[in-house]
This record gives C-alpha cells, sequence and structure tokens, in this order.
C-alpha cells in the first residue's frame, strides 16, 4: 500500500506521512500525560513509525535519494557544518540539570531520535524531494515553511502561544539551515543527528530549552 501511495505522488506519500506522524504522536503523549510517564506510549509509536519508514526506503532503493548515506562534501567545505556545533550545544549553555526521573529521561531521549529521523526523512526527505520537481527555491521555502508551522500543533498540548510561535520562527530558520546542509552534501544524517541531539539535551537544560519537536 506504501508503495503504491508513492508511485501514485510523491507530494500526497510525504502529506499522508506528515499527518499519521502529527496524530499518532499527539495521541502517544496524550495517553503517556494521562499513564503520568512522560513518552511511556509515545516511544513505541515513534518506534514503530520510524521502523517502517527505514525499511520502506531500503526495501525499494531510495536510500541515496533520501539521504540515508554518507555526506559527500570535500573536506575544504567542512564549515558547512559549524552551524551545527553551535547547536549541539545550544541547551547546555546555563548549565546542566537532571529534570525528570531516569526513566522519563531514557524515554524522552529514545522519543528524540526518534523524532529527528521521522522529522528529517518525511520534511527534508519526502516532502523536499517531491516539491522539487516543481523548482529547487519553492521547495526550500515550503518545507522550510511547513516543518516550522507543524509546531503549533504544541498548542493542543498546553503550549503557551508566545513561547509556541518563537518556537514556529526557530523551526523554519532550522529547517531552512538543514534543507540547505542536505542540498550540500547530499546525505540526512548530519541533520537527523543534530536534530535528535538537540531535542534530547533539551531535558538536561538549566534554563528554557530549544526544541525541534
Amino acid at each position: 500500500m506504501l508503495k503504491k501511495l508513492y508511485e501514485k505522488s510523491e507530494i500526497w506519500f510525504a502529506v499522508a506521512w506528515i499527518i499519521a506522524y502529527v496524530v499518532l504522536a499527539s495521541i502517544g503523549d496524550n495517553f503517556s500525560a494521562d499513564l503520568g510517564i512522560e513518552k511511556i506510549v509515545t516511544l513505541p509509536i515513534l518506534i514503530a513509525l520510524s521502523a517502517i519508514l527505514y525499511f520502506f526506503v531500503r526495501k525499494n532503493g531510495l536510500a541515496e535519494k533520501y539521504g540515508l548515506c554518507k555526506p559527500q562534501l570535500p573536506a575544504a567545505k567542512m564549515l558547512f557544518y559549524a552551524p551545527l556545533l553551535v547547536l549541539l550545544t545550544a541547551n547546555l549553555w546555563y548549565g546542566v540539570a537532571m529534570n525528570q526521573s531516569p526513566v522519563e529521561t531514557a524515554l524522552y531521549v529514545l522519543s528524540m531520535f526518534c523524532v529527528g529521523f521521522l522529522e528529517e526523512i518525511i520534511f527534508r526527505g519526502f516532502l523536499f524531494k517531491a516539491l522539487c520537481k516543481d523548482g529547487l527555491k519553492q521547495a526550500i521555502l515550503i518545507s522550510s515553511m511547513t516543518f516550522g508551522i507543524g509546531h503549533i500543533i504544541n498548542l493542543f498540548t498546553g503550549a503557551e502561544l508566545f513561547s509556541t510561535l518563537l518556537q514556529i520562527a526557530y523551526a523554519i530558520s532550522i529547517g531552512y539551515l538543514f534543507t540547505i546542509l542536505f542540498l550540500c552534501t547530499d546525505s540526512l544524517i548530519p541533520c537527523i543527528l543534530t536534530h535528535s541531539a538537540v531535542n534530547s539535551l533539551s531535558c538536561f537544560a538549566s534554563e528554557q530549552s530549544i526544541m525541534l519537536e
């Protein structure tokens, strides 16, 4: 079924995955909150979605198309990764704290690695590559905007309006950065690892954290 939808329309394939990811992750978070253990239900859902996407891409020979390969970047252009180093450390600039129980911390970190993989493959992979057929500039803009605006879903999980708007603006800019890196390196691996690490380290921030979820 996935292959048929993909072959019929890559755009709608991407949109279907965006909807499925947002809805299922939100349901998981709500059930986890009801149980009183953050991500306890969300993590299995994210693992299942990640496994389905990974094996779909591998089985159909799409790994290189969607960046699940080593970066193709000459040593002279390694400075392209400098912004990623800044992002990786930003959540720890004001100190480190243990904000959750060990179990919740482990669940959260594992969930964020799944989030990093899913969001990069869906937005920078499926959506961006599909949009490229109609123009590169348009693809960069739409995929970045969609990634950022998608964070409005946080309002339905109790987030404040102002902080959510800031997160949307931040996510749009980071989405643009990751898209450019994907274009320059033909690999999503650095983006996936950075995205996952930034979100994971947010649970150790002693003050307000940066999130790409």
